[in-house]
């Protein structure tokens, strides 16, 4: 079976990756425990078993317990969700997306301010 991609998932198989993004790792009942609506532990079980045969999670035994984590890193992950967006809602320009982005913060610090400009600066540099 091909390796499904995480915004492809269901919803709620999307939850649970998040969680295990946000947690590292983390065990059914640690999930059920993060998520906000109530879920029973066997249909967490079915939907992480289910996760494991897209290829999105793997897990290891300890103690008795199936801990689960991601196959793919979450930078990677992080970084083809922020291009489908960027295609999607701001015509492939990252800056009309940077720009969305500014102006919705309220104010930028110093550092953050340095960093962007560093990040221009570099771009420039390259050509891009």
């Amino acid at each position: 079976m091909e390796k499904a991609k995480i915004e492809d998932l269901p919803w709620r198989e999307r939850q649970i990756v998040e969680v295990i993004y946000r947690l590292g790792e983390a065990t059914a009942a640690q999930i059920q425990t993060e998520l906000t609506e109530e879920i029973s532990n066997s249909a967490i079980r079915a939907m992480l078993a289910r996760l494991e045969d897209k290829g999105v999670l793997k897990h290891r035994e300890e103690a008795q317990r199936y801990i689960y984590q991601a196959i793919e890193q979450k930078q990677v992950v992080a970084d083809s969700a922020l291009k489908k967006l960027v295609g999607v809602f701001f015509d492939n320009s990252p800056a009309s997306a940077a720009s969305a982005l500014l102006g919705m913060a309220d104010k930028l610090s110093t550092k953050d301010i340095n960093q962007l400009q560093a990040l221009i600066d570099k771009a420039r540099k390259e050509g891009r």
